[in-house]
């Protein structure tokens, strides 16, 4: 087994709580401004996109990113794992890997502060290079 394309994948693990403490620390005070109270039930209930044009765009851009960080990461993941698995990292896999992890943090930074989506698209698009890159390595190893 290869674990050291594991690091990467904690990496982005503990970045990904990171964004979601960022995100609470950001919407509540938000929602408590926006007359929202928590401690009763909602009428309807309430999902995170119900605050789109409740609470300032600003607050809500965490949420959207929080859970971009959960979409496509997933992929990241099974792949690392699998490249851990079969133990056929090479540097260029932890090269790729580390890439993707910088790339999706610089998404996150982009997106949560000042969200100008040319800049996201592109750190977007490099990242999923560097994704398609490391599912080839995944894919001549298991095939």
């Amino acid at each position: 087994m290869s674990t050291q394309i594991l690091a990467p994948a904690a990496v982005l693990v503990a970045w990904t709580i990171l964004v979601l403490f960022w995100m609470a620390a950001r919407r509540f005070p938000a929602m408590k401004q926006a007359g929202i109270d928590l401690s009763k039930p909602q009428p309807g209930g309430r999902r995170g996109q119900d605050l789109d044009g409740v609470i300032p765009d600003s607050a809500n851009w965490i949420a959207h990113n929080y859970a971009h960080l959960l979409e496509q990461p997933t992929a990241f993941y099974a792949i690392g794992a699998i490249l851990a698995i079969t133990g056929s990292v090479g540097s260029w896999d932890l090269r790729l890997a580390w890439a993707y992890v910088g790339l999706r943090v610089a998404h996150s930074l982009v997106q949560c502060t000042v969200n100008y989506v040319p800049v996201r698209f592109l750190l977007f698009l490099l990242s999923t290079f560097c994704l398609l890159g490391l599912t080839v390595s995944a894919l001549k190893a298991t095939l």
